[in-house]
């Protein structure tokens, strides 16, 4: 768990610095505020199909080659965005950052949940937590560095410490598939009630994280609120998941993921709406307290359920599409949320997002089914597969 936990806060710390510095890409290289918003996507999308079309390779008996590609492909990245100050070249680099990150983090979750099977909901939550820390860890990372070292400096920075990482992870204990699943992708999952139940969860989640990410800073702004409060929010946001994850893991394993999950996210969807409603941005940051914690508590019941409901053997395949899913649904949400408050305001635009999260949080109590009381170990049981 220490290993993977770090490498998984390494992985997230490089987004985290990359959002820091886009102005600075802007100022220092000339690169237009269009083509800056294509850099951040084209690393979502290639992450979205590395995890949908490469991830089940882990579970061919493969899963340490594909975190150490993953990495190792995450690490040129983090040197090409280092050196790069052409279009192309960032490009190019963000590009093999969202391949290695969509390679490796499917891998890592199906190395620790059949490691420890009977502490799913704890591991599953500290790998969420060691994700958010690190891209929390992001910004702090660029703000020691780059006025000293240059804009480069963060990238190398978090590279050279990923290479660190290299020989534990070639050393650590990993127990590979020893039945070798016939399918070669992971499309077949989608033929499980209780996976698509799973997923629902997490389209859910990344819905609300879209909508709220790229809203915040436009809504407290409209607002006439102070930039500290903007910055307090995103903080307040991040620290409950990294302090919460671990409990709330266990406790969705000991309630039951799709018990815990659909609660958290019904009670979500009504912070949501009175984001849409509050008249002042101190409002605003006294709902999102309250929201952080309940997602603290309740965000990792997506990840759990998955782990719960996949066979061992498929771990890493259930993994990615859970991933592709939420990064497809993340990235879409927030495009939908920026058209709808600009065409009718925010609560239009929070509102639907509010609506949209209800529709599959009662998709995913429908899909579960029996799941629905589910309390144990990852890969215990696994529900006959439904075929459409």
């Amino acid at each position: 768990m220490l290993t993977f936990g770090l490498l998984t806060g390494l992985l997230a710390s490089g987004y985290g610095v990359m959002f820091t510095v886009l102005d600075d890409f802007r100022d220092e290289y000339g690169i237009e505020a269009h083509w800056l918003g294509v850099i951040i996507g084209v690393g979502f999308f290639a992450s979205f199909f590395a995890q949908m079309i490469l991830a089940p390779i882990a579970d061919r008996g493969r899963a340490r080659q594909m975190v150490v590609i993953g990495l190792l492909m995450n690490i040129v990245g983090l040197i090409g965005m280092a050196a790069g100050e052409t279009l192309p070249v960032l490009l190019g680099a963000r590009l093999l950052m969202g391949i290695g990150v969509g390679m490796a983090l499917p891998a890592v979750r199906r190395i620790v949940i059949n490691a420890d099977p009977a502490n799913l909901g704890r591991n599953v939550g500290l790998l969420i937590s060691s994700d958010v820390a690190g891209f929390a860890a992001g910004p702090v990372i660029s703000a020691l560095l780059v006025p000293s070292f240059g804009l480069a400096s963060p990238f190398l920075a978090i590279a050279s410490l990923t290479a660190i990482c290299m020989p534990v992870i070639l050393r650590v204990h990993v127990t590979e598939a020893s039945n070798v699943p016939e399918n070669r992708f992971a499309f077949d999952l989608l033929r499980s009630r209780p996976i698509l139940a799973a997923i629902c969860l997490g389209a859910a989640t990344y819905l609300m994280i879209g909508t709220f990410d790229s809203l915040w800073a436009i809504v407290l702004d409209d607002l006439q609120a102070s930039d500290w409060i903007a910055n307090v929010g995103i903080t307040i946001f991040a620290l409950p998941l990294i302090f919460l994850g671990s409990f709330g893991g266990r406790l969705a394993q000991r309630v039951g993921p799709f018990r815990l999950g659909p609660l958290g996210l019904a009670i979500a969807s009504v912070y949501i709406t009175m984001y849409g409603l509050m008249p002042s941005g101190a409002a605003m940051l006294l709902v999102g307290v309250v929201h952080s914690c309940t997602d603290g508590l309740s965000v990792a019941s997506t990840g759990v359920a998955i782990g719960m409901v996949a066979q061992t053997d498929r771990q890493a395949g259930a993994q990615g599409m859970l991933g592709a899913a939420e990064t497809l649904v993340g990235g879409a949400s927030a495009v939908m949320a920026g058209a709808l408050y600009s065409w009718g305001g925010r609560l239009l635009a929070f509102s639907t997002c509010t609506a949209l999260m209800l529709l599959l949080v009662v998709g995913a109590y429908l899909l579960a089914g029996p799941e629905y009381r589910a309390r144990r170990s990852a890969g215990v049981s696994f529900l006959a597969t439904v075929k459409s």
